[in-house]
């Protein structure tokens, strides 16, 4: 009997089947369909080729999904009661990738389907004990002590397995180091990265509100009517944050600060989309009037009609790198030392943001985006 069968036969408690264990152990479970909730976090879901009785799908464009997904990472944690662990943080990171919710019901002859599908489709699986699993059938949250099986993998697609190690092989390189704990970053068969066009437009935004946070920090600010004649799509997307500050007579220094920052945002933004070649090492702060330049002096209609964003997979080797980055400056500011290579913790933080926003990190809006490491 394989690990998953022998999971689904202990996961079932409804009165119906608990007298049918013992047989089915030395049996089948040809007549015995048991309940599974699947959670992939595949962006598109594989065909489900396996003998099922489908009772659910539902996907991000169903609004419940999110609501549903928080309810069961609460049920993971127990409500904030249950410690935090290795396995539970990955699970809880997987939960927060979820794209697709699957319910069926199966029998003994498809499980290895069953197993073969969750595995393409980097799902966990929810028994009706109440337990969460690997697509194998390991355990990963036992539901009355979060305990996991010893040493069991947490699913992650391969290649997003294979970035994590190639950068922390080249960060040990440069003599720097991050936890081993940390996550892989959204792997290419997850992602979803914001259109092209959408990404154009918020990179004209964020260069005009660095813009005016500069002129604002000078003694010759421009006015806002300057501004908007210069870079006139920017005014279009501007986020709900953003709008205050630019409709501010007199925003507060610290807001100044903040949105000056954002020629970090917008430079990294650039490169994504292709029209910077290379991103300077997060050392040094970006060179801002190269980028002011390459849209305030561009034919941005020109740029909108053609714009198309780099591959997939050199965004999210520049995400996980951020990641890492990011995370051992945080690191380096608790522990009050200084930061490893000469890491710029700002420049970091806001080229980490800019990503997490680019690749739709837990769906949210721009002025929503958090960067947790």
């Amino acid at each position: 009997m394989t690990a998953l069968a022998s999971a689904l036969i202990d996961s079932t408690h409804d009165d119906e089947f608990v007298a049918m264990k013992d047989a089915c152990r030395s049996s089948s479970l040809d007549r015995v369909p048991i309940g599974v909730n699947l959670y992939a976090t595949v962006r598109e879901l594989p065909a489900l080729s396996f003998h099922h009785a489908l009772r659910g799908r539902r996907d991000r464009s169903d609004p419940e999904l999110a609501e549903h997904l928080q309810g069961f990472m609460g049920f993971v944690m127990q409500g904030g009661r249950r410690q935090m662990t290795a396995t539970l943080f990955h699970v809880i990171s997987h939960l927060q990738r979820v794209q697709h919710h699957v319910s069926l019901e199966i029998e003994e002859a498809a499980l290895d389907g069953l197993a073969a599908w969750a595995v393409e489709a980097n799902a966990i699986l929810f028994l009706p004990d109440g337990s969460v699993r690997h697509p194998t059938g390991p355990l990963l949250v036992n539901p009355q002590t979060g305990e996991s099986d010893d040493e069991v993998d947490i699913p992650y697609p391969t290649d997003a397995l294979d970035r994590k190690q190639r950068t922390m092989s080249l960060l040990a390189q440069r003599g720097m180091h991050a936890a081993a704990g940390l996550p892989p970053v959204v792997g290419e068969t997850e992602v979803r990265l914001r259109a092209a066009p959408d990404v154009f437009h918020r990179a004209c935004s964020l260069l005009a509100v660095a813009i005016r946070a500069e002129s604002l920090a000078s003694e010759t600010p421009l006015s806002i009517e300057e501004l908007r004649q210069r870079l006139p799509e920017a005014f279009v997307h501007l986020t709900a944050s953003e709008e205050a500050f630019m409709s501010s007579d007199a925003p507060e220094p610290q807001d100044i600060v903040n949105h000056a920052w954002r020629y970090e945002c917008a430079s990294i933004l650039q490169w994504a989309l292709g029209l910077v070649d290379v991103l300077r090492a997060p050392s040094e702060i970006c060179d801002v009037p190269r980028t002011a330049r390459t849209l305030v002096d561009a034919d941005r209609s020109a740029l909108l009609a053609s714009a198309t964003l780099r591959p997939a997979r050199e965004i999210l080797d520049a995400l996980d790198e951020h990641f890492r980055l990011h995370w051992m400056a945080r690191e380096a500011r608790r522990a009050d030392g200084p930061l490893p290579g000469d890491l710029d913790a700002g420049v970091l933080a806001e080229r980490h943001h800019a990503l997490n926003w680019l690749v739709r990190f837990q769906d949210a809006t721009w002025d929503e985006v958090d960067t947790p490491t």
